[in-house]
C-alpha cells in the first residue's frame, strides 16, 4: 500500500485524544520506536501510536482507516518477517499495555497485549505458577499466543493456546469484543493459531499451573560426535516423560566458564534438557544423554522465569528462520540434519535446532487450527548474523536445512517460526479445512482485510457482515 501524507490537523486531533503518544518522523523517540528484533527490517511508518488503553487502540484504528493509512500492529516485535512495521503507514504499538495480574486462587493471569514473556513470567513467579511461554523472555505474549505458542513447557502443559481462557479484541470497526468458550466461540476458536487476522488483542487471560522450580542442563560435544548424540537424544525423548523439554542445538560454543577454552567460538553439538521439576529428578530421567560424556556441562535448578532469560537471543542481528515439522526422524534424517550443521555461520548466534513435541502437545484439542501439533519433531534453522554480506548465505542455509528433511515432513508448519514462504505454506500452517473456516471468521470481523500485515488470511468472499 502506498504511503500517505497525514493531515496535520487530523494528526493533532488524534494526539489530543490519546492517553498514550503518537510518534512521527523527526520526534526524538522515533528511531527507537521503529526498531525491531530483526535488524534486516528498516521501515519508516508515518505514525506510531503508542497505545495505553483499548480506547487508544480503537481510536488508532479509526484514525488509520479515515486517513487511508496501512495499519500494522506491534506487540513484542519478534516476528521474523517484520510485519509489525510498515512504510508510510500507522503502527499500533501495544508495548505500554503490558500489565500482568495474577489470580493465584483461580490459577489465571490477565496480561496486556503488549507484554513480553518476561513480564508474564515475573508476575507469576512469586506464586510458584507458570504457563507455556516462548523460549526467550523477550518474545511478545500476543503474537506468541495467537500463533499457537510452542515453548519449553509445551510437552507438560500444552501449547500456549491450549491455556487460553479469553481474549479482549478491538475489531476493524473499532468495537471491543470478548472471545471465550461462551462468548463469540467461533472467534475464540480462530484465535487458537489464527494470529492477528481478526483484530488487535488488547488482553489475554491464561491458565496457570503449579511449577515452583525447573531444571536446565546444557551439554556440549565437538560436532564430530553429533550423529551419536542426536540419535541418543532422539531415542531418549521418544520414551521421556512429559516433564522433559529442550532440544538439540548446533551452535557456537559460548565463552562461559563451563566451556573448555579450545571449544569457545567453534561449532558445537549441544543438547539442552529442560525439566519441569527438581535437579535430581532430571538427572535420573536424563541419564541416557547426561551419560554421553559431554565436553562441557552446565546444570542448574531455578525458577521458570530465570530459565526463560537464559537463552535470550541478542538484539541487533539480521534474522532468517524456517522450520519443517516431521512425522518421523529416522537415521537418514538424523544424518542430513547433522551434516547441514557444518554450513552454520560460526561464530554467530545462529542455531540449527531440533525440538521435540509429543506429550501434551500431541494430546491437546485436535479441533484448533494448529495441525503441526501432531508432529513429534521439528527442525528449526534459526539464522542470526551481523554482516549484510552474509544475507544470501544465511537465507540459503536455512532453506537448505529445511529441504534436507522434507522427505519426512508431515506438511504442517508453526507459522511463528517462519517468515513469508508463500500461500502453500500459509495454508499448511492451518490445514486446508481450517483455512477455509478461518476465512469465514475473517469475513465477519475484518471483511476489508484491514489487518493484513501478518500471516494473512483473506476474508471469504460474499460472507462479510
Amino acid at each position: 500500500m502506498a504511503s500517505h501524507v497525514v493531515d496535520d490537523t487530523a494528526l493533532a486531533g488524534f494526539r489530543t485524544g490519546l492517553a498514550g503518544d503518537a510518534i512521527t518522523p523527526g520526534d526524538a523517540a522515533y528511531d527507537e520506536a521503529r526498531t525491531l528484533f530483526n535488524a534486516m527490517i528498516d521501515r519508516r511508518p508515518a505514525v506510531i501510536a503508542q497505545c495505553e488503553t483499548a480506547r487508544d487502540v480503537a481510536e488508532a484504528i479509526r484514525f488509520g482507516r479515515e486517513n487511508g493509512l496501512e495499519i500494522a500492529v506491534r506487540g513484542g516485535g519478534h516476528g521474523v518477517a517484520g510485519t509489525a512495521l510498515n512504510d508510510g503507514g500507522l503502527v499500533i504499538d501495544l508495548r505500554r499495555m503490558r500489565a500482568a495480574t495474577v489470580d493465584p486462587r483461580a490459577r489465571t493471569v490477565r496480561v496486556g497485549g503488549g507484554a513480553t514473556m518476561s513480564r508474564l513470567d515475573r508476575a507469576t513467579e512469586p506464586y510458584g505458577l507458570a504457563t507455556t511461554g516462548g523460549r526467550v523472555s523477550t518474545t511478545g505474549v500476543g503474537g506468541f499466543v495467537l500463533g499457537g505458542g510452542a515453548g519449553w513447557l509445551d510437552r507438560k502443559f500444552g501449547p500456549a493456546c491450549d491455556n487460553l481462557l479469553s481474549v479482549e479484541l478491538v475489531t476493524a470497526d473499532g468495537d471491543t469484543v470478548r472471545a471465550s468458550e461462551d462468548e463469540n466461540p467461533e472467534l475464540f476458536w480462530a484465535l487458537h493459531g489464527g494470529g492477528g487476522n481478526f483484530g488487535v488483542a488488547t488482553s489475554f487471560t491464561l491458565r496457570l499451573h503449579p511449577l515452583p522450580v525447573v531444571t536446565a542442563a546444557l551439554l556440549l560435544w565437538p560436532p564430530d560426535m553429533g550423529l551419536d548424540v542426536v540419535r541418543a537424544y532422539r531415542d531418549f525423548l521418544e520414551a521421556a516423560p512429559d516433564e522433559v523439554g529442550g532440544g538439540v542445538i548446533y551452535m557456537t560454543a559460548p565463552p562461559e566458564e563451563f566451556v573448555p577454552e579450545d571449544m569457545v567460538g567453534k561449532l558445537a553439538c549441544g543438547v539442552l534438557v529442560t525439566y519441569a521439576g527438581e535437579m535430581q529428578e532430571m538427572r535420573d530421567v536424563a541419564e541416557p544423554v547426561l551419560g554421553l560424556d559431554p565436553d562441557a556441562e552446565m546444570a542448574t535448578e531455578c525458577s521458570y522465569a530465570d530459565l526463560q532469560c537464559m537463552f535470550d537471543d541478542p538484539p541487533g542481528y539480521r534474522n532468517y528462520w524456517s522450520a519443517e515439522y516431521l512425522g518421523s526422524f529416522p537415521d537418514p534424517a538424523v544424518e542430513r540434519f547433522c551434516a547441514r550443521a557444518a554450513d552454520l555461520i560460526v561464530p554467530s548466534p545462529s542455531q540449527h535446532v531440533l525440538f521435540p513435541q509429543g506429550g501434551a502437545v500431541a494430546r491437546g484439542p485436535a479441533e484448533y487450527p494448529i495441525p503441526w501439533r501432531r508432529a513429534p519433531w521439528v527442525v528449526h534453522p534459526f539464522g542470526l548474523w551481523e554482516d549484510p554480506a552474509d544475507d544470501d548465505r544465511g537465507r540459503r542455509w536455512a532453506r537448505e536445512a529445511r529441504a534436507d528433511v522434507e522427505p519426512w515432513s508431515m506438511g504442517a508448519v508453526y507459522l511463528n517460526f517462519i517468515g513469508r514462504e508463500g500461500e502453500d505454506r500459509l495454508v499448511a500452517g492451518f490445514g486446508p479445512d481450517n483455512h477455509r473456516r478461518l476465512a469465514e471468521v475473517k469475513a465477519r470481523y475484518d471483511p476489508e482485510n484491514v489487518f493484513h500485515l501478518n500471516h494473512n488470511i483473506a476474508p471469504a468472499r460474499g460472507r462479510a457482515g
